[in-house]
């Protein structure tokens, strides 16, 4: 039996995942246990868990990966200083003591850190490095169910690249073309993110959800201007209007004054259409390049499926998009597409490429992305003791029957079941669920539960047989991470006085007969849900169907805003405690918010820094 570590860590989203014979047995995130949203951090506490999870001491351990090359990032870093200077010398004089000091020589600086998982760990020759996007292409391909694939990665920045094209066969993977820092898709999306007054690396995903308020009228000014865009989707950056090569920000005072508009002060600056433009703007331009990246390597290549990873493979519009054109029959995405994944494919690509060792099974090995951790009911019950909580326990097969018809009387359930979600979406294990049929569910999930901008949408959770039923497409979907729009006989149309309305206002026009997961431009995150991976949330997804005739819930991740996603029970009685939430069930055991102590009712409001 040979056992894998892999590690990602240091810039942003730290995780391990463990390999046994090529079986993913385990992975995680380290910021569900250290509670630090992204915790970039070594992920001592990930590592600990997988370990566990897989009954290993690290001394049994046979190899460890780390997702990248230091050396190279380091190269990248010197060159790209050399070649701006003398412009970005605080940036340079910043960063160096911290390369110096531990990043240039993290093989040692990991070795050390594995000591404090078990003394016996003596062989440094244990750790090797993989290359960061070859990390992100193993993770896309060698868990997807294809014998054959394009692999496109795109993200922010690795060592060098930013975007490559890579073909698989069985359990050969070679990457055939690059674009190299700082020509970066991910980082283009990064500058409008900072410009828009968002968080970079966690606002990708508001701009995505503001885009539908807005207009793509800059579109054509940022293809002119920012950019030289090929035909194949290859591009080059003009490097004029952006600081992040060498500087503290994004973008600069020209990027500002193209655009017309200073960078909004999320302090003191309200969204407004302009944002809302420049967001569908940004968007469309993303769309643009995927599509044409897409076109030109299904025409070139004539290989059916595609499989995609790097952070840019979570904007589930683009990938909606790649998957109406129809140039291939089957697309496959890291459910852990971000860096967070480079851990899983750092484990893979050593197995596979280094070790050689065939590919045997050609289906979704990803396990529905269920690879974290799940608590026994005596454990559980155990702790909801202490915490002081009052519970009903249930049989297994009453839970799903007595919730859906809590659901289909409009309260919100806090859903916390079996093993925990590897990546950034919540599939039904550690949910928050309601009923997608309410009018006012999408603002009082915002507001009175996430404590987040009412703008944003939510995602339906629908049983795989009914999906077809409900929405204009008909493909699975259990990673959340593919847009369609609503059937056209379940929308309701927009009267002309609606229609007139721009930005914000038109978030109250009732779009469909499942408005809380309708997005202004009829469009919903799509998973669907499958008997085989999530038994629990299918049977309650089916009550609901029995009770309300509609096979469908809200669901959206278990936190507010700025929290990682609920890891413990403690966690999740935290959170619970700490919002409007109605209900709360653990496995079996079931928690109704009025039976609680009130005293035990925490302010969580303010409790996460603003994502």
């Amino acid at each position: 039996m040979t056992s894998i570590l892999g590690i990602s860590a240091f810039y942003h989203d730290s995780a391990a995942s463990l390999i046994t014979n090529g079986e993913i047995i385990a992975a995680a995130q380290e910021e569900r246990f250290s509670r630090v949203k992204h915790d970039a951090r070594y992920p001592y506490k990930a590592v600990e868990y997988v370990l566990a999870e897989g009954k290993k001491k690290l001394s049994e351990i046979d190899h460890v990966v780390f997702f990248e090359k230091p050396f190279l990032k380091f190269e990248r870093l010197l060159e790209t200083y050399m070649a701006f200077a003398p412009l970005g010398f605080k940036s340079f004089s910043l960063s160096m003591p911290l390369w110096l000091r531990e990043k240039l020589f993290q093989k040692k600086f990991i070795f050390e850190k594995l000591k404090l998982h078990d003394k016996k760990f003596i062989d440094i020759n244990k750790i090797k490095f993989s290359e960061h996007h070859y990390s992100h292409a193993a993770s896309a391909f060698y868990p997807s169910p294809f014998q054959e694939a394009i692999v496109l990665t795109l993200d922010g920045v690795g060592e060098w690249a930013t975007t490559t094209v890579a073909i698989g066969r069985n359990n050969k993977l070679e990457i055939l073309k690059e674009i190299y820092f700082p020509h970066s898709l991910g980082l283009l999306y990064s500058a409008f993110t900072y410009y828009t007054g968002f968080k970079v690396n966690s606002g990708e995903y508001k701009v995505m959800g503001l885009a539908p308020y807005g207009k793509p009228k800059y579109k054509n000014l940022i293809i002119d201007n920012l950019m030289d865009l090929k035909e194949d989707g290859s591009f080059k950056l003009n490097m004029d209007y952006f600081n992040y090569a060498t500087g503290l920000t994004m973008t600069n005072k020209k990027f500002s004054n193209l655009f017309g508009h200073p960078v909004r002060d999320p302090q003191k600056d309200l969204l407004n259409d302009f944002h809302m433009d420049i967001a569908s703007s940004i968007q469309a331009v993303t769309e643009e390049i995927i599509l044409r990246l897409t076109k030109n390597l299904a025409k070139e290549h004539k290989i059916k499926n595609l499989c995609l990873a790097g952070g840019v493979a979570l904007n589930c519009v683009a990938n909606g998009k790649i998957l109406k054109q129809n140039l291939f029959e089957n697309i496959w995405i890291q459910p852990a597409s971000g860096d967070a994944g480079g851990s899983l494919g750092a484990a893979l690509a050593y197995w596979y490429r280094e070790l050689d060792k065939p590919r045997e099974k050609f289906k979704d090995c990803m396990k529905g992305s269920y690879l974290g951790p799940k608590f026994e009911l005596g454990e559980i019950e155990k702790k909801l003791k202490s915490l002081n909580a009052i519970y009903e326990k249930k049989g297994t097969n009453e839970v799903p029957s007595i919730i859906a018809k809590e659901l289909s009387k409009n309260k919100t359930v806090g859903w916390f079941q079996g093993r925990m979600e590897f990546g950034p979406r919540a599939l039904g294990c550690r949910s928050i669920l309601a009923d997608p049929r309410s009018e006012k569910m999408q603002k009082e999930l915002n507001i009175k539960i996430k404590f987040r901008e009412s703008f944003r949408p939510f995602a339906p959770s629908i049983l795989r047989e009914d999906l077809n039923e409900w929405f204009e497409f008909n493909y699975d979907s259990p990673y959340m991470l593919l847009v369609s729009e609503v059937k056209k006989n379940k929308q309701i149309l927009m009267s002309e006085k609606d229609k007139k309305l721009f930005g914000i206002d038109k978030l109250n026009v009732k779009r469909s007969i499942i408005p809380a997961i309708t997005h202004i431009d009829y469009s919903a995150r799509v998973q669907t849900v499958h008997k085989e991976t999530n038994p629990k949330f299918f049977e309650l997804i089916k009550e609901f169907k029995k009770i309300t005739n509609c096979p469908v819930l809200v669901n959206t991740s278990f936190n507010v805003r700025g929290e990682p996603i609920v890891c413990s029970i403690e966690d999740a009685f935290n959170c619970f405690m700490g919002t409007n939430l109605d209900i709360l069930v653990i496995e079996n055991f079931i928690l109704f918010k009025d039976e609680q102590d009130k005293s035990l009712l925490k302010d969580y409001k303010n409790k996460f820094e603003l994502d």
